[in-house]
């Protein structure tokens, strides 16, 4: 199941476990049985704190296995087998039920062990998602410090009956107690706050004490975080406020263009620059909505919550969303249709006919990925050609299940009520209507700034983009901005960290100047 290079590093792994653990497998006479037995084989050879038992017809779903401390009432199951961007949440798994302590603040893990009431998760996962492993490692890790809470992760793709039966057309897909719960990366403080309601005014009460920071930053994307990290060295008071940390970058897959860096993945970048951010001293306040800015000699930033923040200058690193079509039927058939990932929501589509809204680099890879999943990819594009590169386009046109529309305005997404069925679309050289039947459809036609909150406020492009000058001055003294928020042009992650280092550099020099003594002050003092 494993090859020796994998083996080694999960024997490293398991060195770290100091409590046994038992592992029960339900299993079938099934190839994928036999997959996951063998990989559970492998485990149990490598410690000896490990105990492999096999059940069948034990009323749990096939395959699938628990993993709990001896001893110990531990809710967590694997239905499927957890590889690929899973591994990483099987190996999490054994360290902490065997005993390993998890790398989570004291007191998260104390508002877990608070959590009164029975809470039975079950997540759909696709182990081609990079958004999964977030929310199953959280649950996983609430399921081992409470023992109220019970999480078992489902591969989709296995699971295709439950999967049609409750209508999962996007992953992660959350249940508690047998209801829908949410969609969508967590992380394990969102999951805490939809469950402890009152943790929200806790936290903002505690913002609201903070005292001025010399710099804040807006945005915990590779913008903000390389702003904070220029700050921090110049030894000023410096904060991030994000809705998100890591923001955009956290749902792209392969980043093949960060200079010195061959080849990476949106998560594992994301966790560098966290690990960097945390060598200064930067007060993070993660899963905070900025909703307006207050100018004055102190910048006040008000946050959804209620909560508010002031300080001597601010950084907007805010970055952009998922543009949408706009169109009706796209909000209605939205996670039951109508997708904005392809990594995390193809593997759903398999055998099925889909469609790619867009046809610039992000569209044509995603048509290029779907195409060796799905049974067919129609790619629908405005234009009259195609924008992605010409080797992307190459690859394109070489598969012979993809269909490729241009000069195509899309009108409408239609479905069942349940799930999506249809695109219509007109052909911008003659007007004449047409409809696309298909299961999914796939929104790639690029970004939208995020700057609703501070219009009206500070200046914008009629794209809605901050407008900077060469230093990332805003139009408010004390206030600037970097990256894909502002009109700078090529919206790359590369780039948004230069406008960042810039910016927070910009925002010190700012601090200096306003800062300095007026010159009759050092007159009168000499």
């Amino acid at each position: 199941m494993l090859d020796a290079n994998t083996k080694a590093q999960l024997k490293a792994y398991l060195e770290k476990v100091v409590m046994p653990i038992e592992i029960d497998a339900s299993l079938d006479d099934s190839a994928k049985s036999a997959e996951m037995l063998s990989l559970l084989n492998d485990i149990n050879s490598m410690s000896s704190q490990v105990t492999l038992r096999e059940h069948r017809n034990d009323g749990h779903r096939t395959p699938s296995f628990s993993i709990n401390r001896v001893g110990a009432d531990m809710g967590i199951r694997f239905a499927g087998i957890p590889m690929g961007h899973e591994f990483t949440s099987l190996i999490l798994a054994l360290l902490q039920a065997g005993g390993h302590p998890p790398k989570t603040d004291a007191d998260v893990l104390e508002q877990i062990r608070n959590l009164d009431g029975d809470y039975k998760f079950e997540t759909y996962i696709s182990l081609s998602c990079h958004s999964c492993p977030e929310v199953v490692q959280s649950l996983n890790l609430m399921a081992v410090i409470n023992p109220k809470i019970r999480h078992v992760m489902i591969d989709g793709s296995l699971f295709q009956d439950e999967v049609k039966e409750r209508n999962v057309m996007s992953v992660p897909s959350i249940y508690l107690n047998g209801e829908f719960f949410d969609s969508g990366r967590m992380e394990l403080t969102e999951i805490l706050a939809k469950l402890d309601t009152g943790s929200v005014k806790r936290d903002a009460e505690k913002i609201s004490k903070k005292d001025v920071f010399d710099v804040l930053i807006v945005g915990g994307g590779p913008a903000g975080a390389s702003a904070a990290i220029y700050a921090a060295r110049k030894g000023i008071r410096t904060g991030i406020v994000a809705e998100r940390f890591g923001g955009q970058v956290m749902d792209t897959m392969g980043i093949e263009n960060f200079i010195s860096v061959k080849a990476t993945e949106g998560p594992k970048l994301v966790a560098a620059l966290e690990e960097h951010v945390k060598e200064y001293e930067v007060d993070v306040m993660n899963l905070q909505r900025a909703a307006a800015l207050i100018p004055g000699d102190l910048i006040e930033i008000k946050l959804a919550s209620g909560a508010s923040l002031k300080a001597r200058s601010v950084i907007l690193a805010t970055g952009a969303r998922w543009r949408e079509m706009n169109v009706p039927g796209e909000q209605e058939y939205r996670n039951r249709g109508v997708a904005y990932c392809p990594h995390c929501d193809g593997p759903l589509y398999k055998g099925k006919r889909v469609a790619v809204i867009g046809g610039g680099n992000s569209g044509v890879e995603a048509a290029i990925d779907l195409a060796g999943i799905v049974s067919h990819v129609t790619l629908i594009e405005y234009d009259t050609q195609l924008r992605a590169d010409a080797v992307l386009q190459r690859k394109l046109h070489s598969l012979p299940n993809v269909t490729v529309i241009t000069s195509a305005l899309s009108t409408e997404v239609s479905g069942d009520g349940t799930r999506v069925n249809g695109l219509h679309y007109t052909d911008r050289t003659n007007g004449s209507a047409h409809t696309v039947d298909l299961e999914g459809i796939f929104v790639q036609i690029g970004l939208l700034p995020n700057t609703d909150w501070i219009k009206g406020t500070v200046a914008l492009t009629n794209r809605g983009e901050i407008e900077i000058d060469a230093r990332g001055q805003t139009s408010i003294s004390g206030v600037f901005a970097a990256g894909d928020v502002t009109n700078i042009p090529f919206k790359q992650i590369i780039i948004a960290m230069g406008e960042g280092s810039k910016a927070g550099l910009s925002a010190f020099d700012h601090l200096i100047r306003t800062s300095a003594p007026a010159e009759k002050e050092v007159a009168n003092a000499v």
